[in-house]
């Protein structure tokens, strides 16, 4: 599988998340910049990784998401190929109109950063298939607006369409009251495009990919996009 990265200024989160893929497809992901115009050839999966998009100033990922690279990654999605955004990849997909939704604020106004147990709702995606269905996981999460929002025909949808990939739990997996860290509407973590070769989550697997750092539950996703190639 051939990946590309995309660098935005802020970003902070690239390193691990060219480590995770490397691990996985044992090939180097190339590097793309926020003003380039062009993915590399052949590319198959566009990662957006997590960070500070230019400061977060406006609203998180609302800059880069109409920064120049944008067109080329909507184009790829549009044609069918993968696009993973964590994090401050999920505001940019948001916020360019790729996924729908709105990240905001968390609940109690607090940055969180701790460890968090996830349900895995959907194994039948290209990011998902080494999970088993309802599996518990557990992996981190680091941010201050991860409370995703949505107008009630927009969360109907994701719902019916068997769209949301992740929820938040807690370690036994029951869903949502305090397992929620910040928020979101129906404890939602991470949802699908349509056609479900566009994820966007908050919670960053590619930093649980290593006992030496705590578990390997987010190496899952990435072994899924791996065998997906």
């Amino acid at each position: 599988m051939k990946s590309a990265v995309i660098l935005f200024p802020g970003s902070n989160r690239e390193g691990d998340m060219i480590r995770a893929l490397r691990q996985a497809t044992h090939q180097q992901p190339a590097i793309v910049w926020h003003a380039d115009h062009e993915l590399p050839k052949r590319t198959d999966l566009v990662v957006l990784p997590g960070g500070f998009s230019y400061g977060d100033y406006l609203r998180c990922g609302a800059i880069a998401g109409r920064a120049s690279i944008m067109e080329a990654v909507r184009a790829h999605a549009e044609r069918g190929g993968l696009v993973l955004g964590v994090c401050n990849g999920f505001q940019i997909l948001c916020e360019s109109g790729i996924l729908p939704g709105v990240l905001m604020r968390n609940a109690h106004l607090r940055f969180i950063c701790r460890m968090q147990h996830l349900s895995v709702e959907q194994i039948n995606s290209p990011f998902t298939n080494k999970y088993a269905a309802r599996q518990i996981i557990k992996v981190c999460i680091a941010h201050g607006e991860g409370n995703y929002e949505a107008d009630q025909t927009t969360i109907d949808r994701l719902e019916g369409d068997g769209r949301v990939a992740f929820r938040y739990c807690n370690a036994e997996g029951v869903i949502g009251g305090s397992a929620n860290p910040n928020g979101s509407r129906n404890e939602i973590a991470g949802i699908f495009s349509e056609k479900r070769n566009v994820l966007g989550l908050m919670p960053h697997p590619e930093n649980l990919i290593d006992p030496l750092v705590g578990g390997i539950d987010g190496r899952g996703l990435f072994d899924s996009l791996a065998s997906a190639a």
